[in-house]
């Protein structure tokens, strides 16, 4: 009996609350892999696709690279502010990571706002992804990156209205670093849309 309640007051020790976390933090690495492998997956046939015809000619041409690159740079500005949010909850600043927190998810906005007048010029021009293949490619792998950016938006917005004046500053941390791996996940897969997409060379190059 003795031993029972030793091994059942170790069953409920503090020290396994970190263990639980760093499973948790294994499940957001198994996610985002399977998501590596999707985006991957759509641009390694667009790359494959753009060699075969010797690139995407006058399609390519006429994406917007300038709005593309204003949203790179939004997204480059997201980033610091999380990373800004992580590091004040690290010095038990809960007030200071909200605001950088609402920081990055204003620019997330900001950046899906930008998106829809981009579409919308896309389709008023014409441009539909039944246009031509390479409208296919635009938008069906845009549009996967709008949806994610779309849910991290949510979640932080979410996690900015549990955080309150209590709240203590070493839970939002733990928060913070499932919602920061992603937000981090979601620009790295811009940038190399934005490469591959936008700055696409034309047939012939």
């Amino acid at each position: 009996m003795a031993n029972s309640a030793v091994e059942i007051g170790i069953a409920h020790a503090p020290h396994e609350v970190p263990a639980s976390f760093e499973i948790g933090k294994l499940g957001m690495w198994v996610f985002l892999a399977g998501e590596t492998m999707l985006f991957g997956g759509l641009m390694g046939v667009f790359v494959l696709v753009a060699i075969y015809h010797g690139g995407w000619g006058s399609d390519g041409a006429h994406v917007d690279w300038h709005l593309g690159a204003i949203n790179t740079f939004i997204l480059f500005t997201s980033s610091l502010t999380a990373a800004l949010a992580q590091g004040a909850a690290r010095i038990q600043d809960s007030a200071r990571a909200k605001r950088y927190l609402s920081a990055t998810a204003l620019l997330g906005v900001l950046f899906l706002v930008i998106k829809s007048f981009e579409y919308a010029g896309d389709y008023r021009d014409g441009f539909t992804p039944l246009s031509a293949l390479f409208w296919s490619f635009y938008y069906l792998m845009t549009g996967l990156h709008v949806l994610h950016l779309l849910a991290g938006v949510v979640v932080i917005f979410g996690l900015i209205l549990m955080v309150g004046p209590r709240t203590p500053a070493s839970w939002l941390e733990r928060k913070l670093k499932y919602v920061c791996l992603y937000w981090y996940f979601v620009e790295t897969v811009w940038v190399l849309l934005f490469a591959l997409v936008y700055l696409s060379p034309p047939a012939g190059q």
